[in-house]
């Protein structure tokens, strides 16, 4: 049986890097959501610091994750993350989980 896999990644926007930032990560939101094996992809903003941001990434296994990392549009995001803001990411497997 497949297992889902979360990505979680927090990321800060650089300086005046706002708007480029945001740019990139709606496009990645809207490539990344039509991939077989995505069932979720939310992109939020913290509410009192508008250079934060979270991305929610839900797939239905690895192999998903790892055709979603081979991609275009993920290989773009990877090249230009940095000079925009630093980040954290997190990829998990359920331990208590609801469906």
């Amino acid at each position: 049986m497949a297992t889902h896999m979360k990505t979680t990644a927090l990321l800060k926007a650089r300086p005046g890097k706002e708007g480029e930032l945001i740019a990139l990560l709606r496009s990645l939101a809207s490539n990344s959501r039509s991939e077989p094996g995505n069932l979720r992809w939310d992109l939020w903003q913290d509410q009192h610091d508008e250079t934060t941001f979270i991305i929610d990434e839900l797939y239905s296994d690895i192999d998903s994750v790892q055709a979603h990392r081979a991609t275009p549009h993920f290989r773009n995001y990877t090249s230009r993350i940095n000079e925009l803001a630093t980040r954290t990411a997190v990829t998990s497997r359920p331990l208590d989980v609801v469906s």
